[in-house]
């Protein structure tokens, strides 16, 4: 069953809010956890989206997207994080940056076994399951997208602070002067066609480990 596209925007604005939401919400609480409380101060560790969501880079330049070309890219607003409270700053950054695209994989699994359970109840419950079936595919594909994303070896992202927290100091120290550009080497790599083309491959590596590991328990 093809869906029209208001068909196709309409199943994905719960994905895509819950995936921002959890992921940056996941920042916040490690964050907590790990002695810096600047989130939680903001109000940022919350499964509020209205708390996280960017009404531009989070609904309408994702949506936009996905109607123009398949393919998504967005943001929301970054939850504060002052490193020096916590108790192992380089070490806790890693862990802090790692929790967002690991929130994200959680949910690629939990999208994964819905589209099972509501695939194998697709003939009885059809008027519940069809719209569950496009539902859990958007949830699917925006989790692996933001995981692979958040991944990429580039300050401000979560794979770059990951890096930055492994590199030697003087080296850390250097590959931190990049940051005020990373969001300008990513809009190029955007607009230049080459970051779908590294991603792609990775969403869709993920999305099939993803069903295989349920197809395993199922």
């Amino acid at each position: 069953m093809e869906l029209t596209l208001v068909q196709q925007l309409s199943v994905a604005v719960l994905p895509i809010l819950l995936a921002v939401t959890v992921h940056e919400a996941a920042h916040g609480l490690i964050a907590d956890k790990l002695g810096d409380h600047t989130a939680r101060a903001a109000g940022r560790v919350t499964l509020n989206p209205i708390k996280h969501i960017d009404p531009i880079g989070t609904i309408i330049l994702p949506l936009a997207m996905y109607a123009l070309s398949g393919f998504m890219f967005g943001w929301a607003k970054p939850v504060p994080v002052n490193w020096r409270n916590l108790s192992n700053p380089r070490r806790d950054t890693a862990l802090v940056a790692a929790a967002g695209p690991a929130a994200n994989f959680i949910m690629l699994l939990g999208w994964t076994l819905i589209l099972v359970l509501a695939t194998n109840f697709a003939q009885t419950s059809s008027w519940v399951s069809v719209p569950l079936i496009h539902m859990a595919r958007f949830g699917m594909l925006i989790n692996a997208v933001l995981m692979a994303l958040n991944l990429l070896p580039l300050l401000p992202l979560d794979g770059g602070r990951i890096l930055n927290s492994f590199l030697p100091a003087r080296a850390a120290i250097s590959f931190s002067k990049l940051e005020p550009y990373g969001f300008f080497i990513l809009i190029g790599l955007l607009v230049s066609g080459l970051l779908a083309k590294v991603l792609m491959p990775a969403v869709q590596g993920l999305i099939n480990f993803s069903v295989t590991l349920m197809s395993i328990f199922h």
